[in-house]
C-alpha cells in the first residue's frame, strides 16, 4: 500500500491532507510551523496528529528501504518468485518483512547447509512427499563415508536437520505461532541461586509469573534490569500447563507438515521432527522474538511515560519577571546563594555556613536580610535537595525577624542544577563563577521560567522518567527532544532575552544561528523589531520564515511582533485595521469588538478561515501564555524527615513524577512518597494521569512509613483509613481471601470430577 494512503488510513484523515504535511515536512518545515501556521494546506492537521504521521512516515520508509535491499538480495539469489515477490511487497511490518526474508538471508554454515553439502536434500525430500517409505531403509543409500554420513543415523539426522531449517523459516508459521505464544505465554522470572542477599530490591520478582502480553511496562523493564545484573532468571513458557502447551505446539508442528497420524512408516519419524523443529529451531526463536518485543513496547511506554512528565514540568507555571534569590542548599559546604533580577541577570552571589559544622545561623539570616533588602527581592527560591527544609526554617526565620521585608519563599526541584554547573553551557554563561554558585543561579531562574531555564539541562537528567537508562537512548533522544520543541514554541520566545539554549528549540532556528542571534543582539542591543531578524548572519528566508512566529519582540515598534500572529499574515490585520478604522493599538486585548467580526470577511487566496480566526484569537489575548497561573505549597512544619511522619498524617505535597503505577509526592521530607494508582482518586482510573500531572500541588494521607526500605505510602482518596485494599507495590492485584461459606459436598464432587476430566 502507498505510504501516504496507509497513512491517512491508520489517522483517518484525508490522502490529500497527508500528502500535504509530508511535502512540507521534506522541505524542512517543523511540526509546530505547519500545525500553527499551515492549516490550510493540511486541512488542519494537529500537531498531536502531525507528530504521529512524521513517526510512521519515517517508519514506513525504512520498511520500504528494507523491502528494496531485500527484493535485491533474494534477486541476485535467482531465487525470486513471483509469489515470494507478492508477499514481500504486501508485508506491512519489519518483523513480517524478516521472518520471509529468513530462508534467504546470508547465513553461517548450518548443520542443515552441511547436511545439504552432503547430498541429504534428496533424501528430506523423499520422506516428506512419500509417508509409506521407512526412513532407515531409504537413508542406506545416501550413507557416504567421505562426506561425513557414516551410518543411517547420520544420514536421517542430517535430513532431519534440513526439514527442522525449512520448518523454522516459514513465515506464515512463524507469525501463527508467535502470536499464540505471545496470547498464552507466561513470563517466569526467579532469583540467581546464591544471588538473593544482593537482590533485595528485587524481591517481588524472587518467584513471579505473569502472563507476557499483560505486563505493564515498568514492572518489564525491573525484570529485564535484573536480568541484565545477573540477579534474575527469565524464562518464557508457552503457556499456563507449560508441558502440556510445549505438545501442543509440537502438533501444530506436526499439522504443518500435514501428518494426521503415525499410522504411515514415515509418520512417526517425522513427528519427532516436528517435535524437534518446535523446541530448539522454533521455541528458541519465539523466546528471543517475545522478550524483544515487550522490551520494545516497555521502553516505548517508558519513554511516552518520561516525555508527558517532562511536558508537564516545562509548561509549569512560571512565578514571573520578579527579582529572585535562590538557594542551593548544602550542609557542610554551605549553602549557595544568587541573586537575579527580573530578567534573569545575576547581581550577587555569596555561600552561607548556617548548618554543622560552622552553625553561623545569625550570620546567616543577617547576610540573606540584607541581600533581600538590598536587592528588592521578591520571591526565595530553595532547592528540594540534602538541607533544604533546614534551609526553609533559615528563610522563615529571616521572614519573622524582618517583617518589613515583603517576599515569598518556594521550595523548587533542584533536579539537574548540579548537571547544568557543570557543563559546558554553563561555563560559557558564567565563566569566571564558582562550579557551585551556578547552581544556585538555575534554582533562582527556574522559578522565575521553569521552561526557559530547564532547556538547558539534558531532558534525561531531569529525573521524571521512569526506568530512563534502561530503554533505547536514541529513542528516548528523539521523543524528549521532540517535547522540549513543542513547548518552546507553544509559549514562545522573547528574542531580547533569550538564551542560546532556549533560542536553538525554536522552529527553523539552529544552535548556530542561535549563537547569531545573541551575539548580533549583544552588538546592536535589543531587536526593535521581527525584521531585524534578516540582518543576522545564516538566519535566511526559509529560517526567518519558521522561525519568526514563534519569536517574540516584547515593547517593539510594531504591537504584532509581541504576539503569535506571524509576519507574513500581517496583511490581514492590516485589511482589519482599514475595515474597522481603528489603529492596531485600539484592537488589541478588545475582545468584545473583535468578537463581533466575521473571520470570513478577511480571508482570501492566501489565507483562509483557520488562519484569520487565529489571528483574532491572539489580538484579543496577545503573547497569551498557555501555561497555569503560579501557585506555590508550603510544607508542613516540623516534618522534615522521614521520622516525622506517622500513619494518618494529612500534608500538602508536590507531584514530582507520574508513573503507570502511581504518582511520587515531595511532602518536605527528602524522599518522595508514592500514591499508587488505587489510592490517586475515589473513583476508578486506569492512567495515573487522569488524577494529577508532574508539579500538580495535592494534599495527601500517610499510610505507611517504611523507614529502612525508604518507602513512604500515601493517598489522596477523601476516605484512605488504612493499607489494607492497597495492591502489592508490583502493581499486583490485590490476593484477597474468599468469605468462608459452606459448599454442599454433592458440589464438591462435582468440582473435583471436572478437574479430573480436564486432566
Amino acid at each position: 500500500m502507498d505510504v501516504i494512503q496507509r497513512i491517512a488510513e491508520e489517522l483517518s484523515v484525508n490522502s490529500k491532507q497527508v500528502k500535504a504535511a509530508v511535502a512540507l515536512l521534506d522541505e524542512g518545515a517543523t511540526v509546530p510551523f505547519i500545525s500553527r501556521y499551515r492549516k490550510e494546506i493540511t486541512g488542519g492537521l494537529d500537531d498531536t496528529q502531525l507528530r504521529q504521521l512524521e513517526e510512521r512516515l519515517r517508519y514506513l520508509r525504512e520498511l520500504n528501504e528494507r523491502r528494496k535491499s531485500i527484493l535485491a538480495s533474494i534477486s541476485s539469489q535467482d531465487k525470486l518468485t513471483p509469489e515470494l515477490e507478492k508477499a514481500i511487497t504486501e508485508a506491512d511490518t519489519k518483523t513480517l518483512l524478516e521472518d520471509l526474508y529468513l530462508p534467504y538471508k546470508p547465513k553461517r554454515r548450518t548443520k542443515a547447509q552441511i547436511a545439504r553439502e552432503a547430498g541429504l536434500e534428496p533424501l528430506a525430500d523423499s520422506i516428506l512427499n512419500d509417508r509409506n517409505l521407512i526412513p532407515e531403509d531409504i537413508a542406506l543409500a545416501y550413507i557416504d563415508a567421505d562426506k561425513g554420513v557414516t551410518d543411517t543415523a547420520a544420514a536421517l539426522d542430517g535430513a532431519r536437520q534440513i526439514i527442522m531449517e525449512r520448518i523454522s523459516e516459514n513465515a506464515e508459521l512463524l507469525a501463527e505461532l508467535r502470536e499464540r505464544v505471545w496470547q498464552k505465554g507466561l513470563v517466569h522470572a526467579t532469583v540467581v541461586t546464591g544471588k538473593e542477599q544482593v537482590a533485595e530490591k528485587f524481591k517481588d520478582y524472587f518467584d513471579y509469573q505473569e502472563a507476557i502480553n499483560k505486563i505493564p511496562s515498568h514492572r518489564a523493564l525491573a525484570l529485564f534490569r535484573g536480568r541484565n545484573e545477573d540477579l534474575l532468571s527469565l524464562t518464557l513458557k508457552p503457556g499456563a500447563e507449560d508441558k502440556e502447551e510445549h505438545t501442543l505446539c509440537a502438533q501444530f508442528v506436526a499439522r504443518h507438515l500435514a501428518i494426521k497420524d503415525i499410522s504411515k512408516p514415515a509418520d512417526a519419524w517425522l513427528a519427532e521432527t516436528a517435535r524437534f523443529a518446535w523446541k530448539v529451531k522454533l521455541f528458541t526463536r519465539i523466546d528471543l522474538d517475545l522478550k524483544l518485543r515487550l522490551r520494545e513496547a516497555a521502553e516505548l511506554e517508558a519513554i511516552r511515560v518520561f516525555a508527558s512528565n517532562l511536558r508537564d514540568l516545562l509548561l509549569a507555571a512560571p512565578a514571573g519577571p520578579k527579582a529572585t534569590m535562590g538557594l542551593d542548599p548544602g550542609i557542610r559546604t554551605g549553602v549557595k546563594v544568587a541573586i537575579v533580577d527580573p530578567t534573569g541577570k545575576v547581581l550577587a552571589t555569596e555561600t552561607i555556613y548556617p548548618h554543622p559544622p560552622r552553625k553561623d545561623w545569625d550570620g546567616a539570616m543577617a547576610t540573606l536580610a540584607k541581600l533581600i533588602q538590598k536587592h528588592r527581592v521578591d520571591l526565595v527560591s530553595i532547592g528540594n535537595g540534602t538541607g533544604s527544609r533546614e534551609t526553609d526554617q533559615l528563610v522563615a526565620d529571616v521572614m519573622k525577624q524582618h517583617s518589613e521585608l515583603k517576599f515569598t519563599k518556594i521550595t523548587v526541584s533542584e533536579a539537574g542544577a548540579s548537571v547544568y554547573s557543570a557543563s559546558e553551557l554553563a561555563a560559557k554563561e558564567f565563566p569566571n563563577m564558582d562550579v557551585s554558585l551556578r547552581g544556585a543561579v538555575s534554582i533562582a531562574r527556574r522559578l522565575q521560567d521553569p521552561l526557559a531555564e530547564l532547556v538547558k539541562i539534558d531532558p534525561k537528567s531531569i529525573g521524571v522518567g521512569q526506568y530512563q537508562h534502561d530503554v533505547n537512548q536514541f529513542q528516548l533522544a528523539r521523543g524528549l527532544d521532540v517535547v522540549v520543541e513543542d513547548c518552546v514554541n507553544a509559549v514562545g520566545v522573547d528574542v531580547n532575552t533569550a538564551s542560546i539554549a532556549l533560542l536553538k528549540q525554536v522552529s527553523g532556528l539552529s544552535a548556530s544561528v542561535s549563537e547569531n542571534i545573541v551575539a548580533f543582539r549583544d552588538e546592536n542591543g535589543p531587536f526593535i523589531n521581527r525584521k531585524q531578524l534578516k540582518k543576522v548572519p545564516r538566519l535566511g528566508d526559509k529560517a526567518y520564515e519558521q522561525a519568526a512566529g514563534f519569536l517574540r519582540v516584547m515593547n517593539g515598534d510594531n504591537p504584532l511582533d509581541a504576539s503569535s500572529v506571524h509576519p507574513e499574515a500581517y496583511p490581514v490585520v492590516e485589511a482589519i485595521i482599514a475595515d474597522t478604522g481603528k489603529s492596531i493599538r485600539d484592537l488589541i486585548g478588545q475582545s468584545g469588538f473583535l468578537r463581533t467580526l466575521n473571520p470570513a470577511n478577511y480571508t482570501n487566496e492566501n489565507f483562509g478561515l483557520p488562519t484569520v480566526t487565529d489571528i483574532l484569537q491572539e489580538l484579543e489575548k496577545p503573547g497569551r501564555d498557555p501555561r497555569p497561573e503560579f501557585k506555590s505549597v508550603e510544607f508542613k512544619a516540623g516534618i522534615e524527615k522521614m521520622s516525622d511522619l506517622k500513619p494518618g498524617m494529612r500534608l500538602d505535597g508536590v507531584v514530582t513524577n507520574v508513573a503507570n503505577f502511581g504518582a511520587f509526592v515531595d511532602i518536605g521530607v527528602h524522599q518522595d512518597g508514592l500514591v499508587h494508582i488505587s489510592h490517586l482518586s475515589d473513583t476508578f482510573i486506569k492512567d495515573p494521569r487522569e488524577a494529577v500531572k508532574t508539579g500538580d500541588m495535592v494534599k495527601v494521607k500517610v499510610l505507611e512509613v517504611d523507614i529502612e526500605r525508604k518507602r513512604i505510602s500515601l493517598s489522596m482518596k477523601t476516605n484512605a483509613d488504612s493499607v489494607e485494599a492497597r495492591p502489592e507495590r508490583n502493581n499486583q492485584k490485590p490476593v484477597t481471601k474468599p468469605r468462608q461459606q459452606q459448599v454442599p459436598a454433592q458440589n464438591l464432587m462435582a468440582n473435583a470430577f471436572a478437574k479430573a476430566l480436564k486432566k
